[in-house]
């Protein structure tokens, strides 16, 4: 009896003890804030430039998540790390960032369902269809894996499927959850961050028109302040901007602009060079099936030369293309129309780690030129975007002809491999005109000449196009990226904001980008039937419970049976 008292006594203040430990530890943790990551990627940890847009938001910005219901595994993952995320989030602003998850297909019948849908899409959002196979029956599904993000009076759509054209769809979804913190971040900063560094599109050489660059200034203007400026000779024509982009110029530069272009690098500005070096367009190939390209002079050569790249005179044909429309015959009096990748016009899929173009979708390039590295010990030159292994050259005068999709490409004369096509350069600059102009302008106050550069950026792309949003015959503009015959969305939008924070130097930011999960799949064709393995796995538990069970009762039985 006095025994069974003590173990009463031991337990009851064991149970004491537990209590009093974890009140203290609840004391503690509620006044000393911390949060542990275990995982190898950090997989659960924001930033400080994410964990700064949250925690400096003064009013409150809502999520509505559209992902939400009867969901396919892949899907639930994004939906639940979408949570996670927002969590986070909500860890550092508060009551500031509020959520809610919603099922656009919930509680409605078809016609009401269709025309959520339809609200939905002209909001913003991007659906995915889904195809589902049951029982030998086969059911589409729309599933819009995107966000309407409120902030004042503002709405604005996020969308959290990154497709990529060809790609794994589990690779997809693992993109689309290492770029949820990006998205979040990227859209905090969109509604919050007021407009203060200027960006400028050169015009006076024949650059693209408004029109071709009214979808990319839009989005640039909800980050930066989007001008067009000439410069006319005049020594402070590019002093007001940070970016200065010169997109597809056709007339060639006088020594007056290219000189205050190389000051303005001199003296901090970063430039954005999309440059066309071959002549030839689509609407040369509508009215004949053949043309032949030739060089363009624009007098930048000895420039970009000095800056560390040059942009050659050749043409890029590649394999891995976009398709165009072509008659491949005729039904009575009407054309029958095929889409076949047209070897000008290469799909440039990112391979590179660098968060300018770290899981961006394929970027599409019309008519575009290599480019070669020239040495320089204080330019550091990073490739951006190359063309495919399976590629070839031709230099001018190139003919250019529709007549080649007759054929099926002999592979053989395609043994290119990875041509760069988008060089970044980083490092100090060596003026163009260092000791090439008179004295007296090197003594000018005014001119204020410089030969060298504080450490400064460029990026240097052979093709104007990738910047231009199409503008049909009537004047309709298309999104810039979207591809009307494919009726896809390219990643040439994305790519161009990349590189327009990466040298606003919102590298913050932009380095998210790089943040990789480890992607843990398991074997489709192991998982397909039941092994060995899958067995251990699903009853191994139970069985280390009857083992604990059987183990504790003899333990009990040894200790506390009675004794004869």
């Amino acid at each position: 009896m006095k025994k069974n008292n003590n173990l009463k006594k031991q337990s009851i203040l064991q149970l004491l003890s537990v209590i009093a430990i974890l009140v203290f530890l609840n004391i503690i943790s509620s006044r000393l804030y911390t949060r542990l990551d275990l995982t190898s990627e950090k997989r659960y940890s924001l930033s400080p430039s994410s964990k700064m847009l949250a925690g400096d938001l003064k009013e409150m910005v809502y999520f509505k998540i559209y992902l939400e219901g009867d969901l396919p595994p892949g899907f639930k993952q994004l939906r639940n790390a979408t949570r996670d995320i927002l969590e986070e989030f909500r860890v550092y602003a508060g009551d500031r960032i509020e959520y809610q998850f919603i099922d656009p297909s919930a509680g409605a019948d078809d016609k009401e369902r269709l025309k959520i849908y339809e609200q939905l899409s002209q909001k913003g959002l991007q659906p995915t269809q889904l195809e589902q196979h049951e029982k030998g029956s086969r059911s589409q599904s729309l599933v819009f894996p995107a966000a309407l993000v409120s902030f004042g009076s503002m709405e604005v759509p996020m969308q959290l499927l990154k497709s990529k054209i060809g790609g794994n769809p589990d690779e997809m979804l693992n993109n689309s959850i290492e770029g949820l913190e990006y998205e979040i971040s990227t859209m905090l900063r969109k509604l919050t961050t007021p407009v203060s560094k200027s960006v400028a599109f050169l015009q006076g050489h024949s650059e693209l028109s408004t029109k071709q660059i009214t979808d990319i200034a839009n989005s640039l203007s909800e980050f930066y302040k989007v001008d067009t400026v000439k410069i006319d000779g005049k020594l402070q024509a590019l002093k007001d901007y940070k970016v200065l982009i010169v997109a597809k110029p056709q007339n060639a530069f006088d020594e007056k602009d290219k000189f205050i272009i190389d000051q303005f690098i001199m003296n901090g500005g970063r430039v954005l060079w999309l440059i066309d070096k071959m002549q030839i367009n689509m609407d040369s190939l509508s009215v004949e099936n053949t043309n032949v390209a030739m060089s363009m002079e624009l007098n930048l050569d000895d420039m970009l030369f000095h800056y560390g790249a040059r942009v050659n005179n050749d043409l890029i044909l590649d394999l891995v293309a976009a398709p165009i429309p072509v008659v491949t015959g005729y039904v009575g009096d009407k054309p029958k129309m095929k889409l076949t990748p047209w070897y000008y016009f290469p799909l440039l899929n990112p391979e590179s780690k660098n968060p300018i173009v770290n899981n961006l979708n394929a970027i599409k390039a019309e008519f575009v030129s290599t480019i070669d590295t020239i040495e320089s010990p204080s330019i550091s030159k990073t490739v951006l975007l190359s063309s495919s292994n399976f590629c070839k050259i031709q230099l001018p005068p190139a003919r250019v002809s529709l007549n080649i999709l007759e054929e099926a490409p002999d592979p053989a004369l395609f043994r290119k491999k990875y041509l760069p096509v988008a060089i970044l350069l980083e490092g100090k600059f060596h003026s163009n005109y260092a000791k090439r102009i008179p004295q007296a302008i090197i003594e000018s106050k005014e001119i204020n000449f410089k030969e060298n550069s504080e450490p400064g950026k460029m990026i240097v792309i052979s093709d104007g196009d990738i910047i231009a949003n199409h503008v049909s015959k009537k004047g309709t503009m298309f999104p810039l990226g979207y591809d009307r015959f494919t009726q896809q969305y390219y990643g040439n939008k994305n790519f161009i904001l990349n590189c327009v924070d990466y040298l606003c130097d919102e590298s913050g930011i932009l380095e998210l980008r790089g943040k990789e999960l480890k992607l843990r799949l398991l074997d489709p064709v192991k998982t397909a039937s039941p092994t060995m393995l899958t067995w251990f796995n699903v009853l191994s538990p139970v069985l280390l419970i009857l083992l604990y069970g059987i183990i504790r009762n003899l333990w009990r039985k040894k200790h506390f049976g009675t004794k004869n």
